[in-house]
């Protein structure tokens, strides 16, 4: 959604500046989006080694980076177009390597557990003072 909405506001047509502008404010708010989902993704503690989903995550964004290289290097593609691509083509190579360095992070970690709630004692002068 991210190049789509991105692509939308520097393609060919007659758009607005306001337009424009809005639309690259929702790329900006769906690339915080992506990165907020890529962090929560590969910090996730419920697997505690490299998976399938790992891989699969890997090889969508590397994909999208491909697929953005690709516009890039398309003959009939506007100028603002190419310069989309290359921008989102080293965009999504930059999140593959950032999800695999924060998986691996997390998966070679170790887990520490959270502490339960201290326990107050049944001696404790404050209870005894609410009882009263």
């Amino acid at each position: 959604m991210v190049g789509a909405t991105a692509l939308v506001a520097v393609s060919g047509g007659r758009h607005s500046v306001f337009a424009v502008l809005l639309l690259g404010l929702l790329a900006m708010v769906l690339t915080h989006a992506l990165v907020v989902e890529i962090q929560r993704q590969a910090r996730r503690r419920s697997q505690t080694a490299w998976y399938r989903t790992d891989t699969v995550n890997t090889i969508l964004l590397a994909c999208w980076a491909l697929i953005a290289a690709a516009i890039t290097m398309a003959p009939f593609a506007s100028l603002q177009v190419r310069g989309l691509g290359g921008l989102l083509a080293a965009g999504y190579t930059a999140a593959s390597i950032y999800f695999v360095v924060e998986r691996r992070r997390a998966v070679t970690s170790p887990f520490v557990a959270v502490s339960s709630p201290a326990v107050v004692p049944e001696s404790d002068p404050v209870t005894d003072s609410a009882s009263a």
